[in-house]
């Protein structure tokens, strides 16, 4: 009964096509929607090729993840991100023009498209994926949030708090986290609120506040970075779930696709001990599951809108996943892996399969 319907309305169109408007041609019809892609609107991906640029929004004042190095240069793991998108889509990591963005001011820039894609230390909620409308990629670091106080203060745990107070920065995720975990344990403080993250920790080492509150690799960072790192602790209290990960405008799966497989693109190398130094070793691979992965057979970028060597591209000028975060948060700081080992090595990090 279906078939005859649907057989009878195709005969019905046809002949209204035919009578009313003398015959439905294509320029007559409205265009059909791209899947994934608001009509009428192109994917931010023809765009940023049409350009043959990225712009990229960081932080630009948090070592370890962005900032301007002793060169003069931008470095960290978001900023090596930003750089593997630009070797995928280019074959030149320099291809980036690179944003400051404040906290209070990122989500919305990454709404009315001032960047292209936001890789800036930022927390994946329901409320930034949902109301916001944004779209997380792959989480890239896995983290949670800290207090850091001074060896002198006599703090040990959270509870020891009362009554005292702490910096925090506004805009974040970590000012509520504090008023929520401090309201579980009936615990009275004194938040004393920042616009700017270099306000918020001078203001803690000129003692304007006895804690001061962030994600724990970032207190463990600007410890590091501090006259007497010894004279400050990091307790063991971890206040919430923090995963970052790069963020771009919601409903453009094409460009959401690319984020997405690049990350993913890091992480697989790793996994296959794919790296900067050896990759040309592996151009003469036999393995199927590296041949795909480096384009060297098969049509994964191309499917993508990609080369099919994009892969290929992000390791020889950026490493992998493992080397990303070694140059930028291992050696300098220390920062053992943890949570952010890949899962063969029993952490979080993981890529779906490049097939």
């Amino acid at each position: 009964m279906i078939n005859a319907f649907l057989k009878s309305y195709s005969i019905g169109l046809a002949i209204a096509c035919l009578t009313v408007i003398g015959g439905c041609n294509r320029e007559s019809m409205p265009d059909e929607p791209v899947e994934g892609l608001p009509i009428g609107n192109s994917s931010k991906l023809e765009e940023v090729l049409d350009r043959k640029e990225i712009i990229c929004g960081v932080n630009g004042q948090l070592p370890g993840f962005s900032f301007i190095d002793e060169t003069g240069n931008y470095a960290g793991i978001d900023v090596d991100f930003c750089r593997a998108v630009a070797a995928a889509l280019f074959d030149d990591p320099k291809a980036v023009q690179f944003k400051e963005l404040s906290a209070q001011e990122r989500l919305e820039v990454v709404q009315n498209e001032g960047v292209d894609l936001l890789s800036r230390n930022t927390t994946w909620t329901i409320s930034r994926d949902t109301v916001v409308g944004l779209e997380f990629g792959p989480i890239l670091f896995y983290d949670g949030q800290g207090i850091l106080v001074s060896q002198a203060s006599g703090v040990q745990a959270i509870a020891d708090l009362e009554g005292k107070s702490i910096c925090v920065q506004s805009g974040t995720t970590t000012e509520l986290n504090l008023a929520d975990r401090m309201r579980q344990k009936n615990i009275t403080y004194k938040p004393v609120v920042f616009d700017d993250a270099e306000d918020m920790y001078q203001a803690y080492a000129d003692g304007r506040c006895e804690g001061a509150t962030s994600d724990r690799s970032q207190l463990v960072i600007r410890r590091a970075t501090m006259a007497d790192p010894e004279a400050h602790k990091l307790l063991s209290d971890v206040l919430s779930k923090e995963p970052l990960a790069p963020v771009v405008k919601n409903d453009d799966s094409p460009w959401f696709d690319t984020v997405k497989w690049v990350a993913y693109a890091l992480i697989q190398a790793e996994e296959f001990g794919i790296n900067s130094d050896n990759v040309s070793d592996f151009l003469d691979s036999k393995d199927p599951l590296v041949r795909r992965f480096l384009g060297l057979e098969g049509r994964l970028g191309e499917d993508m809108g990609l080369s099919n060597d994009f892969a290929l591209r992000i390791i020889k000028h950026v490493g992998n996943y493992g080397e990303i975060y070694e140059r930028n948060l291992g050696e300098p700081f220390g920062l053992e892996r943890g949570m952010n080992s890949l899962w063969t090595d029993d952490g979080l990090i993981y890529s779906p399969p490049f097939r």
